[in-house]
């Protein structure tokens, strides 16, 4: 299944692709998904620097657009922090509303996340704000075996989003063009 932040998007497996540019901390990429009916292409970009302190600091922008009757778009700037172990996250965003009732449904989402990651071990804790509720809480583990990226997680979904626990598995490959 592909989760995003706590929402399932599909209720069995689903292969996504993707391809990024950076350049001296600037970066833009796409990104691409089966989803429940049709695919989600994403699109983002931004900039991030790594301080001498160890204080890391990002901003970028991401807008989801789906094909077929899945959902309608999302368009969100992205703020983040990070020193040593620790981050957070900060994601405003707009979504264009309910298929066929956008004009009556669009709303303003926004979503803090708290992360830590040790030795490829990951926890994340995310709160939905505005006009979204819920929270949502993932560990995760990731390592390269062979030259494949693979890991397991498990996500648990407040009653405010899916209300739902799973449990993943991926397998990766990056590579430089």
């Amino acid at each position: 299944q592909y989760h995003f932040r706590g929402f399932q998007q599909t209720t069995g497996g689903s292969a996504s692709a993707g391809l990024d540019y950076e350049n001296n901390g600037f970066y833009l990429g796409t990104w691409a998904a089966d989803v429940a009916d049709g695919i989600e292409v994403d699109f983002y970009g931004g900039y991030g620097i790594q301080l001498d302190s160890g204080l890391s600091l990002g901003i970028g922008a991401t807008t989801y657009q789906y094909t077929g009757d899945f959902d309608s778009a999302y368009n969100e700037i992205n703020l983040s922090a990070g020193f040593e172990l620790f981050s957070v996250g900060y994601h405003h965003g707009k979504w264009d509303g309910e298929l066929g009732n956008e004009a009556a449904t669009e709303g303003d989402y926004s979503l803090l996340t708290v992360a830590i990651e040790k030795n490829g071990f990951t926890g994340t804790f995310g709160v939905y704000g505005q006009d979204s509720a819920g929270e949502y809480f993932e560990i995760a583990y990731g390592t390269e075996i062979a030259g494949f990226e693979v890991g397991v997680g498990a996500i648990i979904s407040g009653s405010d989003l899916d209300d739902d626990e799973a449990l993943y598995f991926s397998l990766s490959k990056s590579f430089a063009l």
